[in-house]
């Protein structure tokens, strides 16, 4: 079984996520011990995200401050499984920001519906992905 990001990258929807993670310079991070838990945008989530904030992927890319508060806001310490997120109303992230957790009978989502947990338990070694239809955007301050 490999890392975060040998799991990411096999899976092949996740192109713009591993993009950013290594212009941010967070690869050597998400292929470390962690144990991490990832809620993984698809690519269809970052291209939909990126029409609304009005940017190019290049130009998220090239904001590393930026691009690196928006990873670590999809990061959470520790493995939390499907069933741990489904019983929490929040979890803190790695940026130090709290996303809000929503688990009904339709299943999970964040933020108040800024993205839905859409495949979960994508286990790696060094932690699990959830994968997620939408960017989590961290609250400014």
């Amino acid at each position: 079984m490999g890392t975060i990001v040998d799991v990411a990258a096999g899976a092949g929807s996740f192109t713009t996520l591993l993009a950013a993670v290594e212009a941010a310079g967070l690869t050597e991070t998400l292929m470390g011990e962690g144990p991490y838990t990832v809620f993984a945008p698809t690519d269809e989530a970052f291209a939909a995200a990126l029409t609304s904030l009005g940017l190019t992927a290049d130009q998220l890319l090239a904001d590393t401050d930026t691009l690196t508060g928006i990873l670590l806001y999809h990061v959470v310490p520790g493995v939390v499984t499907s069933d741990q997120v489904a019983g929490l109303t929040s979890a803190t992230t790695v940026n130090g920001a709290n996303i809000s957790i929503q688990a009904s009978d339709a299943g999970v989502s964040l933020n108040n519906g800024q993205a839905n947990v859409i495949q979960v338990d994508i286990m790696a070694s060094n932690g699990v992905i959830h994968v997620i239809d939408g960017v989590l955007l961290p609250p400014t301050e």
